[in-house]
């Protein structure tokens, strides 16, 4: 079976007007913006208002998107929305977004790999393309991790913030676009970075309330280690699988959790902090939507030119990790 060359043929991004610095965290925790800089890169991050949820995001990240990529929501054939907070627990963000784009030909589905979410996505996605069953798909990662952080617990408070990145997918040239997928998960690890409450093993309940199992808890050193080790081989397997050298990167646009962890893949990959898009600073850790939101800017400040090879690589909670090789 011949495979359709697939690319990204538009991408946009949203994040909340509300800004969150480190200087209002040290009035809400013991912490301060030193502190927080030095072991994370973090300044500030970006919140959803009370009346905004991930869909909300979602919807003007597509609309940007849609607009570059020169088509229409009816022209959609997918929509595969990469989240940890959906609107609800069903219907899914995806069917949501869909009615409000009008995208009335479209199937559509969430789906829940944390940080990792957007990698898989476009590696679910692309292959309906590829294969000539559909003929564009929206991808989008969005989050409102404000509304399941706790802002007593300094050492999470410090890292999450809201945001989408959208993308088009569709068939490009040939020669361009996505060169290979590498995606991984370690279920042993689910208990370092989860959240307990509110499914069928931990229904909500007054109890689950008071005990706060309905916000992220972080085993933060056994994640760092984890991310350091992952973040570069799972980049270097993509490489190999493109037939691709490092040195064939022109930029790399990393998961944005953690500045010392992005440092430790350039470090690995023998890359200059120059070939990397890094935006932790303004926006913190929005999980699944960090990757795509990073894309988003590095496009629209014309960081990514026609002919660059891009690779994409985040890691997350399951644990799961996904890296992409892609020609501009």
């Amino acid at each position: 079976m011949n495979l359709l060359p697939v690319g990204i043929i538009g991408s946009g991004k949203y994040v909340p007007e509300r800004v969150l610095t480190n200087k209002e965290l040290e009035q809400m925790v013991e912490t301060n913006d030193e502190w927080i800089v030095t072991r994370t890169g973090i300044r500030e991050r970006r919140l959803a208002s009370a009346e905004q949820a991930s869909s909300d995001l979602a919807y003007e990240a597509a609309l940007k998107a849609l607009d570059m990529a020169g088509i229409t929501a009816e022209q959609l054939d997918l929509i595969v929305v990469a989240t940890i907070t959906p609107d609800m627990s069903f219907p899914s963000t995806a069917c949501i977004l869909q009615d409000r784009l009008g995208a009335k030909k479209a199937a559509a589905f969430d789906l829940s790999a944390a940080c990792s979410g957007f990698i898989y996505g476009l590696a679910n996605a692309s292959n309906f393309i590829a294969a000539g069953i559909y003929k564009y798909a929206l991808v989008i990662g969005a989050e409102c991790l404000s509304k399941i952080t706790d802002y007593t617990d300094r050492n999470t408070c410090i890292l999450f913030g809201d945001g989408a990145g959208a993308v088009v997918l569709g068939q490009v040239p040939e020669g361009r676009g996505f060169k290979s997928f590498e995606l991984g998960a370690d279920g042993s690890g689910g208990e370092l970075l989860n959240i307990k409450g509110g499914g069928s093993r931990c229904p909500s309940s007054s109890e689950s309330l008071e005990s706060k199992r309905h916000f992220i808890y972080m085993a933060g050193s056994e994640v760092f280690k984890f991310a350091v080790r992952i973040m570069g081989s799972a980049a270097e397997e993509a490489l190999r699988k493109a037939g691709l050298e490092k040195s064939d990167i022109d930029l790399l646009v990393p998961h944005q959790a953690n500045i010392r962890i992005i440092q430790s893949a350039l470090n690995r990959l023998n890359l200059n902090e120059d070939k990397a898009m890094i935006n932790l600073d303004k926006y913190g850790n929005m999980s699944a939507a960090s990757i795509p939101v990073a894309l988003a800017e590095a496009v629209e400040s014309g960081r990514v030119k026609e002919g660059d090879c891009l690779v994409l690589v985040g890691f997350g909670g399951g644990l799961t990790w996904g890296a992409s090789v892609l020609v501009w």
